[in-house]
Order: structure tokens, then C-alpha cells, then sequence
């Protein structure tokens, strides 16, 4: 048998039954997982339900083996020792999908939140292998703790549990939806906030027309990623320097502000594009920038611009936050050009700023400037 060399497999693949005289395999990511499976010959990676497919063959499924662990009952399943079973694909939750999205959309979830509530129940779902409906809260509860044991982060598994419960609750119409599944505790991290240097050397790394517009606008009002590429022309008050941010987060409509710099930029890229509706009008008629490009457009200019700290374009956000309130702006005005809910949301910012620590001298400058002062 082939790959002989190979150390015995460490990697965990499970094998189902496919359509049109394929398996299915699904085993948990890594590059080395990956670089394994592409050596086997007609292997296919499947988008639609976003795990990798084999052909159906006995020489090959001995070459998978080779590469991964697999369980005899699995393979006994697709190959059994009686009369073939019929091909099929998992369960998959179609219906059940559909309904949940209508469900959504009549709640009033975001497209962003749609999306992913949809994402973590299709994955629970294809992870049993079962009808949506055969599955109980143990199954819910045994997901989460295999989310927790692969490393996912507490807010994904937290955003999980959210999307699980309306499953439960609002389409499987549970009376109890996982009332004694317990959320891992939220993790309480920092931004990450550039300096004013940084943020200018960034902003001089932009140089198309239409860029440096977005990105003096998303720095000057502290703007979402999904708010600045949303942005009509009409929403920039030009008189009153005021950016009307129409439909934010949680629904909210909140003004926030328009630097002079920012408002020159968007006058000159509005004389040279001339944009109709959409402020930053996309590669499709009708649509506006996608997200994806203005995160692009930040990846080359923070690379240009040689900033060694783990950033995106929602780190200006932060930033504008930061040195507001190092300049002295009341948390509370703060706030409201966020567009937060909670003052408690905002005042994470505190724990950046520089404004009073800058105040206090390090114990190690006071000990040396004292060791040079005196005489040996």
C-alpha cells in the first residue's frame, strides 16, 4: 500500500455515503489535513455543503485510511458486506433552513446575523448527521463543549448558542428551549487602537481618489465598515458637516461628524465619479462596495504603510474613539457618535487611552534618572 512512510494518522475523518458514486469525508481543519487530502486522485472539495468528496472506490478509500483515522463501522457502512445500500447525502435541514430564515426575516435580523445563525445550525446539524428534529438539547450541549475542545473563541460559541436556542425555540417551537445549556464565560479583550502617527501614515499610503475618501470618512466619524460602503450621497451634510448614518446597528439612525479634510475628499471624488445614489457605487449596477474590497483596499495601505500591529478597517473606529477621549471629549458625546447603547460599551475605551497614564512616571525612569543625578 502507498504512503507506507507516513507515521500513523493523526488526523480524525469521518465518511458518509454521497450521490453519483462519491463519499463524502469530513474532518476537522488543518493545513496539514488539507495538504492530505489533496494527494488523493479525485478528491473535490463540495461548496454546497462545504466538505471534501472521494470517489467511490476501494483503492482509494484504502489510500484515505493511510492519511486518517477512520472508523471500521463507517467504512462498513459504505461498503457493507451484504447488498449495497442506496446512496444518499445526509440529512440535510432544507426546509428546516428555509424556515428559520423566514423566521428571521420576519424578526427583523440583520443579513450579517442571518447569515451566521444559519452557518452555525446547518454545521450542528451536518455534524450528527441526523434530522433536525431527532436532535435534543444533550446533542446541543455536546456540540458546544467539541466547539470549545477544536479552540473556537468564546464569542463564536456564545453566537452559536444564540443561533441553537432560536432553532430550538422559534422553528422547533421547544418549550424549553436549552434552558440548562450554560454559555462559556465572555472574554474580555482590548482594541487594538493606532496612534494618531500611525493612523496618518496609513492614511497617506491611500492614494486612489475614491479610497482615500473612505478611509478619511470611516476615521472621521467613526464609522462601521458596513455603514461606510451603505453610505448615499445624501447622507453627506455638507453645511451642517454632519454624516447622517441611516438604519446602524440595532437599527439606529444617529448623525456623527465630518472632518474638513474628510469633506474635501468626498468633494473632489464626487467631482471626478460622479456618484448617483450609492456614495461608493460597486462593480454591480445598483449595489454599493462590497465590505470585502474596502478591507483590501486597508490590508495594502496598513502594509505600505509598515504598522506591525494586527489590524482592519474597524480598528479607525477604535482609534477615532481613543483620541477623541485623549483630546478630552466627554465619554457620554462619545457615545452618542458611536452610536452605542450602553455607556458601558464605550467606556472600554478608558482602558486604551493614554491621556492619564502618560502622567505617570515609570518606577525603572525614576530609579535611573536617580542613579545619574548622584555621584558613585
Amino acid at each position: 500500500m502507498e504512503y507506507q512512510h507516513l507515521k500513523s494518522p493523526k488526523y480524525k475523518a469521518y465518511v458518509y455515503p454521497g450521490k453519483n458514486g462519491r463519499l463524502l469525508v469530513r474532518f476537522s481543519y488543518s493545513p496539514e489535513g488539507v495538504e492530505r487530502i489533496k494527494t488523493i486522485p479525485g478528491r473535490r472539495w463540495e461548496p454546497d455543503i462545504k466538505c471534501w468528496s472521494i470517489p467511490k472506490k476501494k483503492e482509494v478509500l484504502e489510500k484515505l485510511t493511510a492519511l486518517f483515522k477512520v472508523n471500521q463501522t463507517e467504512i462498513d457502512s459504505v461498503y457493507p458486506k451484504s447488498a449495497p445500500q442506496p446512496q444518499t447525502l445526509q440529512p440535510q435541514p432544507v426546509g428546516l433552513l428555509e424556515e428559520m430564515t423566514k423566521e428571521l426575516r420576519l424578526r427583523g435580523y440583520r443579513a450579517k446575523t442571518r447569515k451566521a445563525y444559519l452557518g452555525h445550525v446547518k454545521r450542528f446539524v451536518q455534524y450528527y448527521g441526523k434530522t433536525p428534529r431527532s436532535l435534543r438539547e444533550i446533542e446541543a450541549r455536546n456540540y458546544v463543549y467539541h466547539l470549545l475542545e477544536k479552540g473556537a473563541s468564546h464569542s463564536y460559541v456564545n453566537q452559536c448558542v444564540s443561533a441553537l436556542k432560536f432553532l430550538f425555540h422559534r422553528v422547533l417551537k421547544y418549550q424549553y428551549p436549552l434552558e440548562n445549556l450554560p454559555r462559556p464565560q465572555k472574554e474580555h479583550k482590548l482594541p487594538t487602537v493606532l496612534s494618531q502617527v500611525e493612523v496618518l501614515r496609513l492614511l497617506n499610503a491611500v492614494k486612489n481618489l475614491k479610497h482615500q475618501a473612505i478611509m478619511l470618512l470611516t476615521y472621521s466619524g467613526g464609522l462601521r465598515l458596513g455603514e461606510v460602503v451603505r453610505l448615499k450621497v445624501e447622507d453627506i451634510d455638507l453645511d451642517r458637516e454632519l454624516i447622517h448614518i441611516r438604519q446602524g446597528k440595532h437599527r439606529k439612525d444617529r448623525y456623527t461628524m465630518l472632518s474638513k479634510f474628510a469633506q474635501k475628499a468626498v468633494q473632489d471624488y464626487k467631482c471626478q465619479y460622479q456618484p448617483q445614489t450609492w456614495l461608493f457605487p460597486g462593480a454591480k449596477p445598483g449595489r454599493h462596495l462590497t465590505e470585502r474590497s474596502v478591507q483590501k483596499v486597508f490590508d495594502r495601505a496598513y502594509k505600505k504603510a509598515k504598522i506591525n500591529k494586527r489590524v482592519s478597517v474597524h480598528t479607525l473606529r477604535h482609534s477615532f474613539a481613543t483620541h477623541l477621549l485623549e483630546h478630552g471629549t466627554d465619554l457620554r458625546y462619545i457615545q452618542e457618535l458611536l452610536g452605542h447603547k450602553s455607556p458601558k460599551t464605550t467606556q472600554i475605551y478608558t482602558r486604551v487611552t493614554n491621556r492619564d497614564i502618560a502622567k505617570i512616571q515609570s518606577p525603572l525612569d525614576a530609579l535611573m534618572e536617580g542613579k545619574k543625578v548622584g555621584s558613585e
